[in-house]
């Protein structure tokens, strides 16, 4: 209601015939169209805005009473046009300057800003919303500035900008000339801003941006004809059948998400392997189980060591009897790029040794396999989301990074990818700022990409979900953001390229996001998916089948419209709080179930409790590392994190201590003996679909958020640390004060400080200081001091000094260690691990691209040999990514028996 209210309050000031309180006082002509599109939309108004404009701006550079504040500049020459530099010349270089006043002498920068449009929205949801849609329009710098209870606000703003000082206004330092190139300049970017507002602009009115999710029945009729000619064919309902597993247990073990999945056509059966979830306490697993959906029997196969370790958001795809698993994650830190085979045949594991490019570590990746080879694009490593796309040739195990060509798509993950005949579908994923829905096809013949241009209305943008085929269809279910056209089922007509869609009869019971889809027979076998819904518990969902078959019955009746060449209008729903306000509901894996019963010891150690009185001044909550990030996003939501201290780990970093205010301990102490039980719970937000709102931090209270945080075993504790924050310092500061003080207890000169080195170099672990610092041989004397205080400065266990180059036959390292036991030290660089001892071998930091572009030359029938090869700068990349193996162990040879002799 109040967003309401100011909304009306806003739009009635621009309707007045009152100036506002910018200094032109009213709108800017040029964006008024986006002006009125952003006020009649039911979720946004504006509250300030400029088109963009170029400017000089005149600084005061003195001021003359020290006391008074600033009044700050003043605009010299101001435009929301192109700017005429004919204009620009005669204001700042008169022929008659005249003043009649003295007037302080001012600073004149030349300035172009762009379009600068604040915001209110009404709910996150729709700020999100409106920032994925601003920034996929060139708006990159967009952001939300404000999102506490009362208000939430949008910037929209990019980069385009130019600032150049001109002088002053008692001499300006260029010429005429200088000043019609920048202002030619400017008008160039001036019009760059116009054609991207104008982009944003077109992207609001096709967006439907934080519209409702779905149309009711009255709007859909007062559509009319217009929407069957686009939206694809409706078909009858499929019935979604669960699949009766034998056995509680067995039942159990297929209560997963993230894990993998391929069809065994001959067998009718499906192989499962990995995922989260599991008997018992959830948990990434590593078993290998075959279920046939027609029986309802699960057998586990592979068992015997070796085998993979537990991982999810790996691949696996059938090569002949062999499935291959493809990289994943087995925890936070650990992403993985090794290649697991089965045998299914044998049962047994194997550990491929792979050869051929470097294939980095990944999750969320997709892989499909044509033929003998196994095609993988995209993928998520820590932060970084990857473009790149491997082949695995699975006959000789060996890798290769293609060159391809075409309509490329971007980096991506949690997309998807199959294989008909000898082209790869692929749709949908994240790219780090919003879903996707774009269809990519690629043909494994021409190593060409193309964006597929078809008709009917295309699946919803999304991640996570699952794509199948099924004789000339391509199939698209599931997937997050989690809304009701999730649970029907997307089908691309790959002969006539014509979306049509299934209604599933199973709305709101199941969440297929991250779980897979097979084709068995005339079935599609769906397994596992689910959400964690934090402290209401987490939902798995049950293995189900599809019958197929009636869409081969339906497809005769089906006809593309007469205008099929004409592509439906498809929505790019954004991730909705994908960041610290969301409950993220299928990528919180590592989360264990929750008990319901909500008589969790939410304790309180209070060492020094007089009775109820407390003591100690200062408190912590202590929760595990796996719930930190959630428990920190509550205490900073709610405003019970203490800022002033530091927050710190126990117990060998397995809990995480929230510094928390005083106004967390009224909170906590009131609510002790008050905590609601489960009939209080929003019933909704147990299992409530992710529609883009999703279960947001801000529309929880305080209470929730106390049981929350009990249901993750959080410890009010007395801070025993009290370690107050203070400003980051740089090590060559910490460094300098730190010896500084030791030099003047030791009575020695200051002028030793101008030995202290600027910069160093990492080594491995070892931190090497430059040969040209710490000369004097006073610093020798103090060494057994001066060395350790160095290493804590620059947080290195290990230090040493670089030599002189000895001046012999194989120039010997000089290398000196200061603090730590040895000289091995193991350093990676271009992807090649070189292990040596630094004190007894030399080592070069630079040529790293020349290093590089060696491994990469076309080597084949050469022979090389390295006369000078050192530890190997040259040569080791042509084994490693060159393969040449004959010739690389001459050298390699010699690099051996120099570093015996050494």
């Amino acid at each position: 209601m109040e967003f309401e209210k100011r909304k009306a309050a806003t739009l009635a000031s621009l309707a007045s015939s009152d100036t506002d309180k910018s200094p032109k006082g009213t709108l800017d002509t040029p964006i008024l169209p986006l002006i009125n599109t952003l006020n009649n939309h039911p979720c946004y108004f504006t509250t300030s805005s400029c088109s963009g404009r170029i400017s000089i701006l005149s600084q005061p550079i003195h001021q003359t009473q020290p006391n008074k504040k600033s009044k700050g500049g003043s605009w010299l020459f101001v435009s929301h046009d192109p700017a005429d530099p004919d204009s620009l010349i005669s204001l700042l270089f008169p022929d008659s300057p005249t003043r009649p006043e003295p007037e302080p002498e001012s600073e004149l920068v030349l300035r172009f800003e762009p379009l600068i449009v604040a915001v209110e929205c009404k709910d996150l949801a729709s700020a999100q919303s409106l920032v994925s849609t601003a920034r996929s329009a060139g708006f990159r710098e967009s952001g939300i500035t404000n999102a506490n209870n009362k208000r939430v606000i949008v910037a929209i703003r990019c980069s385009i900008r130019l600032e150049v000082p001109l002088g002053t206004t008692e001499s300006v330092m260029v010429s005429p000339e200088f000043v019609r190139y920048l202002v030619r300049v400017a008008n160039e970017k001036m019009e760059a801003n116009r054609i991207r507002t104008q982009g944003f602009l077109r992207a609001l009115q096709n967006a439907d941006v934080a519209e409702p999710e779905s149309e009711s029945e009255s709007e859909s009729e007062a559509r009319g004809d217009e929407d069957d000619e686009h939206s694809g064919a409706d078909l009858s309902v499929l019935r979604v059948v669960p699949i009766v597993v034998s056995g509680e247990e067995a039942a159990e073990k297929l209560y997963l998400w993230g894990h993998s999945a391929c069809s065994l056509a001959s067998e009718k059966k499906v192989l499962v392997f990995g995922g989260f979830g599991g008997v018992g306490r959830h948990a990434r697993r590593n078993e290998a189980l075959v279920l046939d959906p027609y029986c309802g029997t699960l057998e586990v196969i592979g068992s015997v060591e070796p085998s993979p370790s537990p991982r999810l958001g790996h691949s696996c795809c059938l090569v002949g009897d062999c499935a291959f698993v493809i990289g994943g994650r087995g925890d936070p830190v650990n992403v993985l790029g090794d290649v697991w085979v089965l045998n299914r045949a044998k049962s047994e594991w194997r550990l491929a040794e792979c050869s051929g490019s470097v294939f980095p570590p990944r999750h969320r990746h997709a892989a499909a396999a044509v033929g003998s080879k196994i095609y993988v694009f995209g993928g998520l490593d820590n932060d970084s989301i990857s473009s790149s796309f491997h082949i695995l040739d699975t006959v000789n195990l060996q890798w290769e990074e293609l060159e391809v060509g075409g309509e490329q798509p971007c980096a991506r993950h949690s997309h998807s990818m199959v294989a008909y005949g000898c082209k790869l579908f692929m749709f949908g994923g994240y790219d780090g700022d919003k879903a996707l829905g774009d269809l990519y096809s690629f043909d494994v013949q021409t190593c060409q990409w193309k964006k597929e241009k078809t008709a009917g209305r295309g699946p919803h943008a999304r991640f996570s979900h699952s794509m199948f085929v099924y004789k000339d269809y391509l199939g698209v279910i599931g997937g997050c953001p989690v809304r009701q056209h999730c649970q029907e089922l997307a089908l691309l007509d790959l002969r006539l390229q014509v979306w049509k869609h299934v209604t599933l009869d199973s709305v709101g019971k199941d969440l297929f996001v991250r779980s897979t889809a097979n084709v068995i027979g005339d079935d599609l076998v769906l397994i596992g998916g689910g959400a964690s819904c934090y402290a209401f518990g987490t939902k798995f969902s049950e293995p189900m089948k599809i019958n197929l078959l009636p869409l081969m019955t339906s497809n005769e009746n089906f006809m593309p419209s007469k205008n099929g060449d004409v592509h439906g209008t498809r929505r790019n729903d954004g991730v909705i709080g994908n960041k610290n306000d969301s409950f993220q509901h299928p990528q919180i894996e590592n989360l264990q179930t929750l008990k319901e019963d909500l008589d969790l010891n939410f304790d309180s150690e209070l060492p020094g409790m007089n009775g109820s009185q407390m003591i100690a001044s200062h408190w912590v909550l202590q929760l595990e590392r796996k719930y930190a990030k959630l428990g920190k996003d509550i205490l900073k939501k709610f405003g019970w994190l203490d800022l002033e201290r530091k927050v710190y780990s126990r117990e060998d970093g397995k809990h995480i201590c929230f510094p928390v205010t005083k106004k967390f301990c009224g909170v906590f102490h009131e609510r002790q003996h008050h905590l609601f039980d489960a009939s209080e719970l929003d019933n909704d937000h147990l299992l409530k679909p992710f529609t883009g709102k999703g279960l947001l931090l801000n529309e929880i209270s305080s209470l929730e958020a106390l049981n929350i945080l009990k249901e993750c075993g959080a410890t009010k504790l007395v801070d025993e640390v009290v370690e107050v924050k203070r400003a980051a310092k740089s090590p060559l500061k910490v460094m300098g004060e730190a010896v500084a003080s030791l030099i003047k207890n030791r009575g020695l000169s200051e002028q030793l400080l101008e030995e202290l080195p600027t910069r160093w170099e990492r080594l491995g672990d070892i931190v090497v200081l430059p040969v040209t610092s710490f000369k004097d041989p006073v610093w020798d004397s103090i060494g057994a001091e001066v060395w350790p205080i160095i290493a804590k400065s620059l947080n290195t266990n290990r230090l040493a000094r670089q030599g002189r180059v000895a001046p012999t036959g194989t120039r010997d390292s000089t290398l000196e260690i200061l603090v730590g036991d040895n000289g091995w030290v193991d350093h990676r660089e271009n992807g090649i691990l070189y292990s040596f001892n630094a004190t007894k071998c030399m080592f070069s930091w630079g040529n790293l691209s020349e290093k590089l572009r060696m491994g990469h030359l076309d080597c084949k029938d050469e022979v090389i040999v390295d006369l000078f090869a050192g530890i190997g700068y040259f040569v080791l990349p042509f084994l490693v990514r060159v393969l040449l193996i004959v010739s690389v162990l001459v050298s390699f040879q010699q690099v051996r028996v120099a570093g015996s002799l050494l």
